[in-house]
């Protein structure tokens, strides 16, 4: 479902280096970064600031093209292929929303119907199941500024998935959610995957989210991969006393 092979991605900035002259200065936030994705995978993609994830999800979701390599999602090159992907794809940003925000939530998601030109039957009918699988009913009506940060969450959740997307790329879900709230998001995205077989990519600087949801665990570091594989292989990296975050911190600075 996700194919990234050799890809890589730089930027390109100049910084003074004197009173008059400025020198060029390439900064490599990806390089030869080779993964694939099966169909119906739940996939950790951790790593520190910086490491490279934003530009990955970039690549994939077609913002940015890489400057090397090869990408394809659902069969589709994303920075060739926006439209088409977008139609295949959902996308949750935990720290900006994609709902309008002085629109009641319910008049967001008939936008997002329109938008994706999805019929009036299969939308009423994802709706009802949403509705009742993240429990928005008691704030449709709510305009999304007014929303706690839980409930927008889930609304964004649900924007993503109206129009029934084969891949959900999520960007810090539950960053800021509370224990109750982060519980029902995470019950919530189980059941997708096993149910109805969503592939999902998900990063996180929550521990907790890989150890409930993952089946395999990608980290990248410097822009490279360092490790990729089941969550008890990388248990395995380390002492057995070691907790998943003093084994994840080894990696990130190099050490496994």
């Amino acid at each position: 479902m996700i194919e990234v092979e050799r890809a890589g991605r730089s930027f390109t900035h100049r910084r003074k280096a004197g009173v008059l002259r400025r020198e060029r200065h390439v900064v490599h936030a990806v390089r030869d970064l080779t993964f694939s994705v099966a169909p119906g995978e739940f996939v950790g993609y951790l790593g520190p600031n910086g490491a490279g994830k934003s530009t990955t999800i970039k690549m994939l979701t077609g913002i940015l093209t890489p400057t090397t390599g090869r990408v394809r999602v659902a069969g589709l090159d994303p920075s060739r292929r926006r439209t088409a992907l977008a139609r295949r794809i959902g996308v949750v940003f935990g720290q900006r929303t994609t709902l309008w925000w002085d629109l009641p939530l319910r008049d967001s998601f008939e936008l997002v119907r329109h938008l994706y030109n999805v019929d009036q039957g299969d939308f009423r009918r994802r709706l009802a199941e949403l509705e009742e699988l993240l429990d928005l009913g008691s704030f449709l009506h709510i305009p999304v500024r007014q929303l706690s940060l839980g409930q927008r969450m889930r609304g964004d959740l649900a924007a993503a998935l109206l129009h029934a997307p084969s891949v959900l790329v999520l960007d810090e879900p539950t960053i800021g959610l509370d224990v109750v709230s982060k519980a029902a998001l995470r019950a919530f995205l189980r059941e997708l995957n096993a149910e109805r077989g969503t592939t999902v990519l998900l990063t996180t600087h929550d521990l907790g989210d890989v150890e409930r949801l993952c089946s395999r665990v990608m980290v990248i570091d410097h822009g490279r991969l360092s490790f990729d594989g089941t969550l008890g292989d990388l248990r395995a990296t380390a002492p057995e006393e070691s907790s998943i975050e003093d084994v994840v911190a080894r990696l990130y600075t190099g050490g496994g």
